[in-house]
């Protein structure tokens, strides 16, 4: 059975893009499925997976799915699930230390 096309956040495209602005490394991962996280991004030659959620949605609107409850919780790796362009940057600067 062929895979759905991904659904994308209204946020998503603003984020990579204000990301990369930002000087970051930044790889659209929406179409991974599976629980993937939507973004992997490289902030201070260190890697961090970024889950876009809708900071405009209501809270029950913008939680993760099944599949992303799994791979959250079985993720070794930083990972930060992010609302809008600031909580994507505060991630990533945090992958500075």
């Amino acid at each position: 059975m062929p895979r759905r096309a991904a659904k994308v956040d209204a946020n998503h495209t603003e984020i990579v893009q204000d990301l990369r602005r930002y000087g970051f490394d930044v790889y659209d991962m929406s179409r991974v499925g599976q629980g993937f996280p939507d973004l992997l991004v490289c902030a201070h030659k260190k890697w961090i997976l970024l889950e876009v959620k809708d900071g405009a949605k209501s809270p029950s609107e913008r939680r993760l799915t099944e599949a992303q409850e799994r791979f959250h919780k079985a993720c070794k790796g930083p990972l930060a699930v992010v609302l809008s362009r600031d909580d994507a940057i505060q991630a990533c600067e945090a992958m500075r230390g």
